[in-house]
């Protein structure tokens, strides 16, 4: 087969086809190599997909593309195959598709890089991330392995006497897919009304895909099919208005039975665990953040259970009780072993029937412990009349009421959660980091209970948690994963008031590690001690990176007076003037909103509406340029996302360097946005002559003079001009490469779309042009060659800029380290 080595992708193809899978058909579309099998009711079935490369290739690469394949053609929610593969000359790789299909259901993920580029970011770090798992992948050679290589086709892949589509763990989740669109709207059930009352589809679904002849077998089910409706245990559920003890079908069951008859079920056993353990595959985003429904990563788990042993002694287990109250499926109780000291509560009924599943199969928790519990409405304690009466039952198990009535005892519970970060808002979220919920996080006893007492802090579901555990609860310890918010933002000031704990120990994780979180920010694990009243005023976190290795420390600290705090004492000083420059859209005062942080001409209405725009006269200018580059000058990464911007000291006043390296900056960055097809261009630092311009004047040359100290300013009171600004070296080579590039477009003129009064923002969508969405063309796409040498020689500069004011900002208290 030496000669496989000489021949191109197609022919290799045709080849491996030809020696191996000639017993099946074998197609190729977005998926190079698809490998089916007739089904008398199916139709084509698929058996196996891979990735195809000719000569020699790293098989590893080829299954990530195969991967970022599948999840860019929504392939995953089709009908999926047993194995997946790749294979170039010399041979040719399996993996169960199982082993991969989870990475399709992380929601944090990023995905719609093309796949065959092996250099993006998103490639190389899903290649990382699925190395261990791809070393499992089997490997045969054609040369030596040819028998063998025989043998695990027909004994993995053929199946003579296929009569029903068998369901497994590969397959399990795209089948229900399929399943929502045929089965879902015939059962009578009114859908919005049953998630509201914790019911999902997905019960149904695994009633339906545990049964045989139409009867459910797994009895913990939250639903269970009976024939020809489903029935709901009273004991587990109430579901109100919504059926009594069962509910039908629309249709006679038609739509049912039609699914059903080419689907054999159930699975195997040996699948059943798995099923229902990743119950979690099959719920709704929406759900899931509401519920807290989701997986914390082992990794995290792990180094969880290792801060606490650090903050409270290598035997905490055997002295402190552990409470998580946002259980989901337990996993963050897997490192425990004291399981009479464990309890786990969940809003979600089903998911407690998964972890009694789990406890049956070995899981260390007692049934006892595990209970539905919905933390922000149910009442903790029982309630008796005058005669000792129970005249309300809580659904907190006995000896967990008695921990939190025995002050001794509290102070040694740990409450131990990740809760959910459901936001309710009236605004969209800006930067696109995550969805804001309204009435998620509205809608409960404890913010009704502490609104006056927290303030707006409480519309983030994680705060209400932590607002009850602090009043209702005294003296625990809090041990939580959430975001920082709640040390650092302002908007947390008056919860923070309230919320007086000593901080023990913690570490900060990257959120794109955390299954169905959004955006690139940290994650903390912290722990405190509530019964020690402490104020945050500075915490100080260990920090990891994705693979769980130690970057160092980082401090974090609760910020009251914020940079548009600042930026608004300059704003008054120019409220009478009408000599409008352009706009400043100031955005959010965190990293995560420096994206919507840019200058404009003509700012959208509901910009202004929002009180987000700041007018620029020449008065405020350098004020103006100040803020755009503190806030664009450091890239944000998932480190420092959600630092605050902060209202400086004075030294920056007299340091006029410092100014007229952010005007340079503002002038020349991608966030200026200035068009002269949308008003007069006042930001061109050059004149007519400088640029080789004879044509016809600017009709603004504003800042040329003001650079060159020509322009009046009447709050000067002995002066009527202002000094010459005068530019550092980094920034003298930043205008250069600007004014090469200026010259240079000036060299178009008489091509269409030339304006004399161009900005930079004109000259970039002159040279890259726009899609047909209207979006501008990144710069790899000019056809202009020299362009694309002027303007990376232009970012080089500004790039050299940025490096030089990046220690400034953190001198003068822009930020703090």
């Amino acid at each position: 087969m030496q000669e496989w080595l000489k021949v191109d992708e197609e022919t290799l193809k045709n080849k491996v086809r030809e020696a191996y899978f000639s017993k099946f058909s074998v197609v190729g579309s977005s998926i190079d190599f698809i490998v089916t099998q007739k089904h008398k009711d199916l139709g084509e079935i698929n058996l196996f997909w891979a990735e195809a490369k000719q000569g020699i290739s790293d098989i590893k690469k080829s299954f990530v593309q195969l991967i970022m394949t599948i999840k860019n053609g929504s392939f995953h929610t089709m009908q999926t195959p047993a194995l997946i593969g790749a294979f170039d000359a010399e041979k040719i790789a399996f993996l169960p598709y199982y082993k991969i299909q989870e990475i399709f259901y992380q929601n944090d993920r990023v995905w719609g890089v093309a796949a065959s580029k092996h250099t993006s970011e998103q490639f190389l770090k899903l290649l990382k991330e699925l190395d261990e798992i791809l070393n499992e992948a089997l490997i045969f050679y054609y040369e030596k392995n040819d028998e063998e290589l025989k043998k695990f086709i027909k004994e993995n892949l053929t199946n003579e006497n296929i009569s029903k589509f068998k369901i497994d763990k590969n397959n399990f989740v795209s089948i229900y897919h399929k399943w929502s669109k045929s089965v879902k709207e015939s059962i009578s059930i009114d859908w919005d009304l049953a998630k509201k009352n914790g019911i999902i589809d997905a019960d149904f679904y695994l009633a339906d895909l545990l049964s045989n002849e139409n009867q459910t077998i797994v009895e913990k089910l939250f639903a269970i099919l009976n024939k020809d409706h489903y029935e709901f245990n009273a004991k587990k559920t109430d579901l109100g208005s919504i059926a009594t003890e069962k509910t039908g079908f629309k249709d006679n069951q038609k739509a049912h039975k039609d699914f059903w008859a080419i689907y054999e079920r159930p699975p195997l056993e040996e699948f059943w665990d798995y099923m229902i353990e990743r119950r979690d595959l099959l719920v709704d985003q929406d759900i899931r953040e509401r519920k807290g429904a989701f997986f914390t990563p082992r990794i995290w788990v792990d180094k969880a259970s290792e801060y606490l042993s650090k903050a409270l002694g290598k035997d905490y287990e055997e002295k402190y009780y552990i409470w998580d109250c946002a259980g989901g499926t337990g996993n963050l109780l897997a490192n425990f072993t004291n399981a009479k000291n464990i309890f786990c509560s969940t809003i979600d009924k089903a998911d407690v029937d998964v972890i009694h599943e789990r406890i049956k199969n070995g899981a260390n928790l007692f049934e006892n412990h595990v209970f539905q519990f919905d933390f922000l409405n149910d009442e903790f304690f029982d309630k008796v009349d005058d005669k000792g009466n129970v005249i309300y039952k809580s659904k907190l198990p006995s000896n967990l009421q008695e921990i939190l009535k025995d002050e001794n005892k509290r102070k040694k519970l740990i409450i131990f959660i990740n809760p959910p970060y459901a936001e309710a808002t009236t605004t969209s979220t800006i930067g696109n980091t995550g969805k804001h919920k309204d009435k998620v996080a509205v809608y409960n006893k404890v913010y009704e209970n502490y609104l006056g007492v927290c303030g707006k802090s409480l519309r983030e579901l994680f705060a209400q948690f932590y607002i009850r555990i602090y009043c209702e609860i005294e003296d625990c310890v809090l041990a939580t994963f959430s975001t920082l918010k709640y040390v650092n933002s302002s908007n947390f000031s008056k919860f923070r008031e309230t919320f007086k704990a000593k901080f023990l120990k913690g570490f900060i994780a990257p959120s794109y590690t955390f299954d169905n979180v959004n955006g690139k920010f940290p994650i903390g694990f912290l722990i405190w001690d509530m019964s020690k009243k402490e104020e945050i005023k500075k915490i100080k976190l260990d920090v990891f990176n994705e693979n769980g290795n130690f970057l160092g420390k980082k401090s974090f600290f609760p910020y009251e007076k914020n940079i548009k705090d600042w930026l608004r004492q300059y704003n008054d000083k120019c409220k009478n003037n009408k000599d409008k420059l352009a706009h400043l859209v100031r955005g959010s005062v965190d990293f995560q909103n420096n994206n919507v942080v840019f200058i404009t001409l003509v700012p959208s209405q509901s910009i202004i509406n929002a009180s987000n725009e700041n007018s620029i006269f020449k008065e405020n200018l350098l004020v103006d340029s100040i803020f755009f580059s503190v806030r664009h000058a450091i890239p944000a990464t998932w480190l420092n996302d959600r630092d605050q911007f902060l209202y400086p000291n004075k030294a920056y006043q007299n340091d006029k360097e410092f100014q007229s390296d952010c005007l340079a900056f503002m002038l020349f960055h991608g966030q200026n946005r200035i068009s002269a097809k949308e008003g007069v261009n006042h930001f061109i630092p050059f004149s007519e002559k400088e640029l080789g311009i004879t044509q016809e004047a600017f009709k603004s040359d504003f800042m040329y003079k003001f650079i060159n100290g020509k322009i009046k300013n009447e709050d000067v009171l002995f002066d009527d001009e202002l000094d010459k600004v005068e530019f550092s070296n980094e920034a003298k080579e930043l205008l250069k490469a600007g004014k090469v590039l200026f010259k240079y477009y000036h060299t178009h003129k008489e091509k269409a779309g030339y304006l004399v009064n161009a900005s930079l923002y004109d000259i970039k969508e002159f040279f890259q042009g726009r899609d047909e969405k209207g979006k501008m063309n990144i710069p790899s796409k000019a056809k202009d060659e020299h362009y694309k040498i002027l303007l990376n020689d232009l970012n080089l500069a500004l790039d050299i800029l940025a490096k030089k004011i990046e220690p400034k900002i953190y001198e003068y208290g822009f930020l703090r380290e």
